[in-house]
């Protein structure tokens, strides 16, 4: 049996960072609801906002968030395909 690791490796990765309940929430509802900031979150998850600042930063550096500036905001979106399909796969219609 042949194995592409390298594919296992992003997978993998993306799996560290939404180990976490807030990372994977946020992620699930950025997907859900579409673009958010922070102000946003911090009122959902009831989670300080340099908590939600401080997970977001993981999530940036794993590839699966990206921040768009409008005015004076900056509003986050899912853009990682593997991550869309991993919260596709956990909670299926609940999105």
């Amino acid at each position: 049996m042949e194995m592409d690791l390298k594919d296992h490796e992003i997978t993998a990765d993306i799996l560290k960072a939404l180990g976490h309940p807030v990372r994977l929430c946020i992620t699930k509802g950025l997907i859900a609801n579409g673009r958010c900031n922070v102000s946003y979150m911090e009122e959902c998850l009831e989670v300080s906002q340099s908590g939600v600042s401080q997970h977001l930063s993981k999530l940036k550096n794993a590839g699966i968030v990206k921040g768009f500036r409008t005015g004076n905001e900056i509003y986050y979106e899912v853009i990682s395909k593997p991550a869309k399909n991993i919260i596709q796969a956990l909670y299926g219609e609940d999105l």
